[in-house]
């Protein structure tokens, strides 16, 4: 059993846009052990050696990397065991927070700030499996979430 000291923070974000902006958020996380997660090998030269893991990218037009990516997702889960997941979207995000929720950890969604007009469509599901549901645009927020508490662009 992993002590609640070593259980990390898992950062998790699909390529483009979303991992930019996640990585513009490590410096709130400095001090804590953070795992990365995303889709592109690519990614790992953003970081200074923390902790990395690449995982299918699925869209909701392709049910059987969608299938692929739940079990990649909740076995990386199931061993690391997160006290928080963090994420800036998108399908990975969505799945890792639903997964994770379910295993006990706390859950933060930060949509994109590309969605100006409204939330994406994990932005809107993420509400239900959120902790913490924020946006990056006060025009979006709303009583009952999303939030906004600033942008990170």
């Amino acid at each position: 059993m992993v002590s609640s000291a070593q259980r990390p923070v898992l950062a998790v974000a699909s390529g483009g846009g979303h991992w930019v902006q996640l990585l513009r958020v490590r410096p709130a996380l400095a001090g804590q052990r953070v795992v990365f997660v995303t889709v592109d090998p690519a990614y790992e030269a953003d970081l200074d050696g923390e902790e990395f893991h690449v995982v299918p990218d699925a869209t909701r037009w392709d049910k059987l990397k969608m299938i692929w990516l739940i079990v990649r997702l909740t076995a990386l889960l199931v061993r690391l065991r997160p006290r928080v997941i963090l994420t800036t979207g998108a399908a990975p995000g969505y799945l890792a927070l639903a997964i994770g929720r379910r295993l006990g950890a706390r859950t933060v969604w930060l949509d994109s700030i590309a969605n100006v007009d409204e939330l994406s469509l994990s932005g809107r599901k993420a509400g239900r499996v959120a902790d913490l549901w924020l946006t990056q645009w006060p025009e979006l927020a709303r009583p009952e979430g999303p939030h906004y508490r600033g942008a990170v662009l």
